[in-house]
Parts: structure tokens; C-alpha cells; sequence
């Protein structure tokens, strides 16, 4: 795992960069990340977001999956390409898209959240502790 790494979103309009470890790596099957990602979830890597520099200005889109709990995602307002999260349960942590990475090898998630919302047609990792209703409490 790097100790700092970067990314992009398709166009290169905009571009950020971490100059931290991540502090978990997840996989989401929510049908929150689900809609907004279009696929199986969203594979995240979790950072400060004291840590996180962008350039460029992304869009954000604001949802409450449940009640009081809000979700906000960026994404680039030219090429659409969904970059970062923050939960309103997750203060002063950003989730940033695995796929939008410049380097997306090193990437391994360490468990799966809301499963309970994962789709049948979703190919999990049975090697990954999973959680149903979130995620675990030290992550």
C-alpha cells in the first residue's frame, strides 16, 4: 500500500492527490453506491480528507440514503466520472472511487459492507469478512 498516491477522473479535468495511507479499504454493495456507481457497488478507499488535495471543481450530488444520513458525491461535471464520497457518519473521511486511481493495482479491499443490499448476480470475495448493515466499527 502507498504512502501517497494520485488520480484523475476520465477527462483529466480534474485530479487529486493523497499524501497519506489509506486508513481502510472496502467494498460497498449499498443501493445507494449501487445507483450512483451503476454496477455491483463501490469499491472505496478511505483517507482524511485533511490529506486529499483536488484541482479542478467537481459537482456534488447530495442523497439521504436513510433518515439523517447524508451522502455526498463529486464527480467531474464534463466527463461524469464519479471520484469521491463523504458520509455524514464517517466525519473528516473521504471514500474515493478505486476505479478513478492512477495506480488501481494496489487496491485490496478488506471487507465487504451491506451485503444484505448486494445483488445475487454480485461475485463476492469469500475470503472477505462481511458485514450486512454497514460497516465494522473500527473502520
Amino acid at each position: 500500500m502507498p504512502d501517497s498516491f494520485s488520480g484523475r477522473c476520465a477527462c483529466g479535468a480534474i485530479r487529486y492527490e493523497c499524501s497519506s495511507a489509506p486508513v481502510a479499504m472496502c467494498n460497498c454493495h449499498c443501493r445507494d453506491c449501487q445507483r450512483a456507481s451503476g454496477g455491483a457497488g463501490f469499491p472505496a478507499v478511505l483517507v482524511p480528507g485533511v490529506q486529499l488535495v483536488v484541482r479542478g471543481e467537481p459537482r456534488y450530488h447530495v442523497t439521504e440514503p436513510e433518515p439523517g444520513k447524508t451522502v455526498r458525491r463529486g464527480f467531474c461535471p464534463h466527463c461524469g466520472s464519479p471520484l469521491f464520497t463523504f458520509l455524514a457518519s464517517l466525519p473528516g473521511i473521504v471514500a474515493i472511487k478505486a476505479g478513478s486511481l492512477d495506480d488501481p493495482s494496489w487496491f485490496h479491499p478488506t471487507f465487504d459492507m451491506w451485503t444484505s443490499s448486494a445483488q445475487p448476480w454480485d461475485v463476492m470475495d469469500p475470503a472477505l469478512p462481511k458485514f450486512p448493515n454497514g460497516a465494522p466499527s473500527a473502520a
